[in-house]
């Protein structure tokens, strides 16, 4: 089950105290890790997380990850704090909320492209400036290809969406048409 606000408030006081410490950046970079590796492995999200090891079992185990990424005191704190407060399960959606927070921070926006073709990275470049104009913000993208778009592309950042497929043209031009009848 998600529990996005209480990763958020973890999160938000993280952040806070990485952005007064001038070191949000590198416990972005070490959240970052201990989410990977816990998405990525079952076996340390149980050796986590799991009510059946003693709380000192799972300390340990964190402790152990902490020792192994060098990080400073405080990240390495705040680490086993989840793991004493019992909410080591949400750590990747701390580090989602997190990257959230460090992306505005530096003003950059995700964005997608959908196109019915592989773009090259000229036309890449260009909807992407494009995009940072439209948004005031960096834009980094993210690009897929979909066929049934026919031809054109469909550009997302955040709330602006910018769909100019084919496709879609065809639809309100079939919508003109009807209603017309």
């Amino acid at each position: 089950m998600k529990q996005t606000i209480l990763a958020k408030r973890y999160a938000k006081a993280l952040f806070a105290i990485g952005k007064e410490d001038g070191k949000y950046e590198a416990y972005n970079e070490a959240l970052q890790g201990v989410a990977g590796l816990v998405a990525d492995n079952p076996e340390v999200e149980d050796a986590l997380t799991n009510p059946l090891y003693p709380i000192d079992v799972r300390e340990k185990v964190m402790a152990g990850m902490i020792q192994s990424m060098e990080v400073d005191q405080i990240m390495g704190n705040f680490l086993n704090l989840l793991v004493q407060k019992k909410r080591a399960e949400i750590i990747p959606e701390i580090a989602e909320a997190f990257q959230i927070m460090v992306d505005e921070d530096k003003n950059i926006s995700h964005g997608t492209v959908i196109s019915a073709i592989e773009l090259d990275t000229e036309l890449q470049d260009k909807v992407q400036k494009t995009l940072e104009k439209l948004t005031g913000k960096k834009v980094e993208l993210t690009t897929s290809v979909d066929p049934s778009i026919i031809g054109g592309i469909i550009a997302k950042v955040g709330d602006l969406v910018m769909d100019g497929s084919i496709k879609t043209q065809l639809a309100s031009l079939k919508d003109s048409i009807k209603g017309r009848e």
